[in-house]
């Protein structure tokens, strides 16, 4: 039996197919700094938890963003990227279909310090341990699983191909315009675009130009830039002004929040 074969901790580098495991739980741990999944999908269930860090899940039709200290829950079949930056202690469990699982939704969750101690314990599992071992924990786990607060951290693309274009240059990394911009860059009126975004994404535009700022936020001082640097590229009038923003949405300030990023060692 080979190392990896073995132990739970992975190398960033390591091959790693949690889909040719027989058990019901596989966990993984690592400490993965800068890392790009590529878009992929598994044949399992997948819960992704980050200590610090922050990690963007790029999905077919939405985006995510996951905050330090929570998880998100991937349903199996679900094409999604994840780009890691600075994050340290990356855990990843992989649940079979057969567990009463597969009825949750893809969804963002705070995590509490049982429910860390769950993940955390699983996530150093042998994969050799008979599946009769692992049956006590994982009760506890669907019972913090379906407790866990659920975060809405996650942003829905609209789906109405006049947006197609503009959409392709948002994913490059184009800022959303104000609304009478948009109308004019797409050849729509404010009204039609406003139906689009209410039916496509449940939000009005405006406010999901506000989420869309506020996730973009959260990445760019998870990579290092100073506030300073998110307010004038996200166009706010002044620190100030994006610092109230950051607060009012998140309920702490951006530089607590890089803090909590990135904490300092022992």
């Amino acid at each position: 039996m080979s190392d990896i074969g073995q132990k739970m901790k992975i190398a960033p580098d390591d091959a790693f197919d949690a889909d040719s495991f027989d058990k019901p739980v596989i966990g993984i741990a690592s400490e993965m700094g800068v890392h790009d999944s590529g878009r992929h999908s598994h044949l399992r269930h997948q819960l992704l938890y980050s200590a610090a860090g922050s990690i963007t899940i790029e999905l077919e039709q939405a985006l995510c963003l996951l905050p330090p200290r929570r998880a998100v829950w991937i349903p199996a079949g679900t094409v999604h990227r994840a780009i890691m930056r600075g994050v340290m202690a990356y855990r990843s469990l992989y649940f079979s279909t057969t567990l009463p699982l597969s009825d949750l939704p893809l969804q963002i969750v705070d995590v509490n310090p049982l429910f860390f101690e769950v993940i955390e314990r699983m996530s150093f599992w042998s994969w050799e341990m008979p599946a009769a071992q692992q049956t006590s924990l994982i009760t506890v786990f669907c019972e913090e699983m379906r407790a866990a607060h659920s975060e809405n951290w996650t942003l829905q693309y609209p789906s109405d191909p006049r947006l197609n274009v503009w959409l392709e240059g948002l994913r490059m990394g184009e800022l959303p315009p104000r609304l009478n911009q948009l109308s004019r860059q797409v050849g729509a009126c404010e009204r039609t675009i406003g139906r689009i975004f209410t039916r496509d994404t449940g939000m009005n535009y405006q406010d999901w130009r506000q989420q869309f700022r506020l996730l973009k936020a959260m990445e760019m001082l998870a990579d290092g830039c100073h506030i300073s640097q998110v307010a004038q590229y996200l166009e706010f009038v002044s620190d100030s002004a994006f610092i109230a923003f950051f607060h009012q949405h998140t309920g702490t300030t951006p530089g607590r929040y890089s803090g909590n990023i990135m904490p300092q060692k022992d």
